[in-house]
């Protein structure tokens, strides 16, 4: 069992109806493999690395017995909701004290939602629903970690992690075994994208040209002028390039016109533009400081950034 790596979900096209499907939400975190055994606790991550050391508030063990089991190590922002940029700063982090220090700030939990071992027992060869059922046997409250719960109305599930910002769902064929290192369709995934229109304020060039565009720089207009939500390449064909050169073309500024600082990786290079073109893009969740994985679609033309500054789908609208 040491040389386990984890069962990987297909990516879905419709959520399933039939009874032997049960869905639970997909967590925005980080993927791990926990070894119990006796009163210690090692977590590896999907790649088979050893990473207790950077979660030491998750290696309690729930009692002196020996278990295997799958999970996600997550972290909640401030509108508590599961995001991984929370908990992007910890995953290489191996000096005690400085760990120690994160931990304290920003705590993680750790979401158990598969049993693949007890004793020295095999539970991989059980289906899905057996190996849930000897799980909620286990008792987790020593340890602090948590049971995610499982719904029968994926339709349901899925509807309401997109309306509370929430990555999306999985769904899970109960009398499918458990497949290590497999991608496999027993495990279908349903992440949500959002789609919201941005303000463009600058753009970024093709790697060795200077007037080839491959990426926007986009924000949100608010009160204290317009707040930077990301750069946007995925999606920027040739096509779309020359479009939107076009229509960027007499708009140079000397300066980003955004209120707030771009970072430095994303500012190195740009070509600044006053901010009237407005474009939808697709992305992963909604509030978020920065966009999730954004995917350019479209100019607006029936837009401009005093109608998102009045109300209108900045932020994220309607889902891709």
């Amino acid at each position: 069992m040491q040389a386990l790596r984890p069962m990987l979900a297909t990516k879905g096209d419709h959520v399933p109806t039939d009874p032997q499907w049960r869905h639970e939400v997909k967590w925005d975190g980080v993927r791990a493999l926990i070894f119990v055994d006796g009163g210690s606790v090692e977590l590896r991550s999907r790649n088979d690395n050893r990473i207790t050391a950077a979660w030491p508030e998750l290696a309690t063990p729930p009692g002196r017995g020996r278990w295997v089991l799958d999970g996600e190590i997550i972290a909640l922002n401030d509108r508590g909701v599961p995001d991984f940029r929370v908990l992007a700063e910890r995953i290489h982090l191996r000096k005690a004290t400085t760990v120690a220090r994160y931990a304290a700030r920003t705590p993680a939990t750790l979401m158990v939602f598969d049993l693949l071992a007890a004793g020295e027992e095999d539970l991989t060869v059980l289906p899905q629903r057996e190996r849930r059922d000897r799980l909620e046997q286990l008792d987790l409250t020593r340890s602090g970690w948590q049971l995610p719960a499982v719904y029968d109305d994926g339709t349901m599930l899925h509807a309401a992690t997109r309306e509370q910002g929430l990555e999306g769902i999985v769904s899970k064929r109960q009398d499918a075994r458990y497949r290590p290192g497999e991608r496999s369709r027993d495990w279908l995934k349903f992440a949500h994208r959002h789609r919201g229109s941005y303000v463009v304020g600058g753009w970024r060039p093709q790697v060795g040209t200077r007037d080839h565009l491959a990426a926007l720089l986009v924000g949100e207009p608010g009160p204290d002028g317009l707040r930077y939500r990301g750069r946007v390449g995925s999606g920027i064909g040739p096509r779309q390039s020359r479009l939107l050169t076009e229509l960027l073309a007499g708009l140079d500024r000397s300066r980003s016109p955004f209120a707030d600082e771009v970072p430095r990786v994303d500012a190195s290079g740009a070509h600044w533009v006053e901010p009237v073109l407005v474009v939808d893009v697709d992305t992963h969740g909604v509030g978020y400081e920065r966009l999730r994985q954004p995917s350019y679609q479209a100019v607006r033309q029936d837009l401009d950034a005093a109608d998102l500054l009045d109300g209108g789908t900045a932020g994220g609208g309607e889902p891709g």
